[in-house]
């Protein structure tokens, strides 16, 4: 449980005084807890605007991740057609490519559309990932090819397969997936900090970064104490939906983990 030890010193020291936070950083005194740091973050941090611009990427990015990349592994897995192995096979090799060698390109592609510093910017790139292809192609190679012959034999069309016995069955790979969805465009700092430079469309992760830098620049008008102080409760603050999500569906997120490792 060492690796927790961080993450409960950090919501620990959210209720702390600014000043006790630096004068004695491990001490652990509950009477002094205070909600100070969460009032002068509210002020200070456009934390509300952080959460509503994530809250609607992750809505439809992950909508959109879930969809398409649900149908592409299910014609990986279940449909025979001319270069099938030659087209998933270039799926995977661009999990082979680092985020950063993709940045530049995709940057000025948006500057051509004009999206910067749009919700088409945040969400489009990215949103059919191969990974998401290549796990839940595993899942459905598993599921047995009787089920949809005998579908077919009672008039069901193909995306009636796809929809009514393809996805129930798959539920716990879906759910897998759909936890580490979250997690990844929760957690996505690179590609927004690039592409929305704009304080109006600035994410989550990107307004704790920009509260972070400021401890060193004091650009919020405090002292060290306090912006460090704010920093930790406006992380404690970001942390709940990631806590809660993972505590409501740790059962579905390791089965869908097994369900996932199945080979194909």
């Amino acid at each position: 449980m060492a690796f927790l030890a961080p993450v409960v010193w950090a919501i620990i020291s959210s209720f702390k005084p600014a000043a006790d936070i630096i004068r004695d950083p491990l001490g652990f005194d509950p009477s002094g807890f205070t909600l100070d740091n969460f009032r002068g973050m509210l002020q200070d941090v456009p934390i509300g605007s952080g959460f509503a611009n994530t809250g609607i990427v992750l809505l439809v990015k992950g909508m959109i991740t879930l969809f398409f990349a649900l149908l592409a592994a299910y014609a990986f897995a279940k449909y025979d057609f001319r270069g099938k192995n030659l087209i998933f096979g270039a799926v995977l090799l661009t999990l082979m490519l680092p985020t950063i060698v993709l940045i530049i390109p995709l940057l000025l592609e948006m500057k051509e559309l004009g999206w910067v510093n749009t919700y088409q910017a945040l969400i489009l790139p990215g949103s059919v990932d191969a990974f998401a292809i290549f796990w839940m192609r595993q899942v459905i190679a598993a599921v047995p090819d009787e089920l949809l012959d005998a579908a077919r034999v009672d008039g069901c069309g193909e995306f009636g397969i796809f929809w009514r016995v393809i996805v129930p069955v798959i539920r716990p790979g879906l759910a897998g997936l759909a936890v580490l969805t979250i997690m990844n465009i929760y957690n996505d700092f690179v590609w927004p900090v690039v592409v929305a430079s704009s304080s109006r469309m600035a994410t989550l992760q990107v307004v704790l970064s920009t509260l972070a830098q400021n401890i060193s620049g004091n650009k919020v008008g405090a002292d060290y104490a306090t912006v460090t102080g704010e920093l930790l409760a406006a992380a404690t603050v970001a942390l709940i939906p990631l806590l809660i999500l993972f505590i409501v569906l740790q059962k579905h997120f390791i089965n869908g983990i097994l369900a996932g490792s199945v080979k194909g």
